[in-house]
């Protein structure tokens, strides 16, 4: 039998190994990061393998062995991974120039609504900094898209440093960290680990500073307060999520399905309530969510395949309704799962965001910040498939720089065949294990 200290340097050397080598290949990727310019696509996906595989290799060893991952190696390794983006900062994307610009409009116009960016161009009024952040925002012809909730966080980003990204990678590095805690609390450390270490969470979160982590901290929080039948603040919280993200609605009837109907109209109430300011002074994200939900097509899946063979409304109703089906198939499932067991778990988020990404028109790598969480609490191989998968996306015209031909937006099909294709398989070998129980 192992004494103390051969049994926890046994326990502790395989995970300070691989947290070791995906903080090499972090500080390799901020070293790029930080060069003019973007990295080469080959470097970038090469070091994204380099910190994918040990964390499975890692999750794999100690399921099979039925060992614990040591709680404090398990953060110390997730604060150094995304201490290394805030170092290097954005890459590959540039929608931190609108966040930027959002936060300086809320703080001096009391609202980042109901103006588009390009209307500010010949206006000597904003400062030198501005003008250089106006200048790089995309879609400068739109309002922002982002909702009230997670503008309060650029706004608040803003306040503690004007034009600095750093400032709200801080805060959603923080806010990242709280959602490992969250999950913490609804499995294991061994599944959290692939969350907690997950390369597609460290580049969109700690890296380029996407602001999808804001709604999931908040949903899962919800999620939390209902496992403790704390339904004042689940629904407060839940509300929060939904303002801060669309998505979290999607699930929102999940999570309140045992609650009491003044439950429900304090979530709708806290809605209305952070909305409604937003919409007397002139608009809220709304109108370009109208927009981007009607017109934009990236990276789609099935939308993909039935815009080009059918009218592209006609295939939003037809997938539109085929998720309806399944939403309500899950929705049910977990009404009789929860009462069979007479206690609330918690939905299957991997499942309904998944299908929600399946018939959506666009697939950014960042959407999978709503189904990752859920991931750990329901390990699949599919899910962890498509954390790597979704960065073929990236290989776009925009990054394509050897091939001026393509749109900005334009993606090679062979590289959505092989995205797709890695994921089908996954789903494949996740459907024969299955069977197999």
């Amino acid at each position: 039998m192992l004494n103390p200290v051969r049994r926890g340097f046994a326990e502790h050397w395989p995970v300070d190994a691989a947290g070791l080598f995906c903080a090499t290949g972090y500080l390799m990727l901020a070293s790029l990061a930080r060069q003019p310019g973007e990295p080469e696509l080959t470097q970038f996906f090469a070091l994204m393998l380099w910190t994918a595989l040990p964390v499975f290799a890692l999750h794999l060893h100690a399921s099979a062995r039925g060992r614990p991952i040591p709680l404090g190696r398990l953060l110390l390794w997730a604060l150094i991974f995304r201490l290394c983006g805030l170092y290097g900062g954005p890459l590959l994307e540039d929608d931190f120039w609108r966040y930027l610009w959002d936060g300086f409009r809320f703080a001096t116009a009391g609202t980042p609504y109901g103006a588009a960016p390009e209307q500010f161009f010949l206006d000597p009024a904003v400062p030198a900094t501005f003008q250089h952040v106006l200048s790089q925002i995309n879609y400068p012809e739109l309002q922002t898209i982002y909702a009230p909730v997670t503008q309060f966080v650029f706004l608040l980003a803003h306040w503690l440093r004007p034009g600095s990204i750093e400032a709200l990678q801080v805060l959603l590095i923080l806010l990242d960290l709280g959602v490992i805690a969250l999950l913490l609390r609804l499995t294991n450390a061994r599944n959290a680990l692939l969350y907690a270490w997950c390369p597609l969470i460290v580049k969109e979160i700690a890296f380029t500073a996407h602001p999808d982590g804001i709604g999931m901290f908040l949903l899962l929080a919800a999620i939390v307060l209902a496992k403790e039948n704390r339904w004042r603040g689940c629904a407060v919280v839940l509300g929060l999520a939904a303002s801060a993200k669309v998505f979290a609605l999607v699930l929102a009837p999940f999570v309140l399905i045992r609650a009491r109907g003044i439950h429900w109209l304090l979530f709708a109430l806290t809605i209305a309530v952070l909305y409604a300011p937003f919409a007397a002074l002139g608009g809220t994200d709304l109108t370009s969510f109208a927009i981007f939900a009607r017109e934009w097509e990236f990276n789609s899946a099935l939308f993909g395949l039935l815009g080009g063979a059918m009218d592209r409304f006609d295939a939003r109703v037809l997938l539109g309704l085929a998720f309806g089906v399944f939403w309500a198939f899950c929705l049910w499932r977990h009404i009789v799962e929860t009462a069979a067991e007479r206690a609330f778990r918690p939905p299957r988020g991997d499942w309904v965001f998944g299908a929600l990404l399946l018939v959506s028109p666009v697939i950014n790598p960042w959407y999978l910040i709503w189904i990752l969480p859920f991931a750990a609490i329901y390990p699949s191989a599919w899910a962890w498939t498509a954390s790597l998968a979704v960065l073929l996306s990236y290989i776009s015209g925009i990054n394509l720089l050897s091939d001026p031909s393509m749109q900005a937006y334009g993606q090679p099909l062979w590289a959505r065949l092989l995205e797709f294709s890695l994921i089908g398989a996954a789903l494949l070998v996740d459907w024969r294990r299955r069977k197999a129980w």
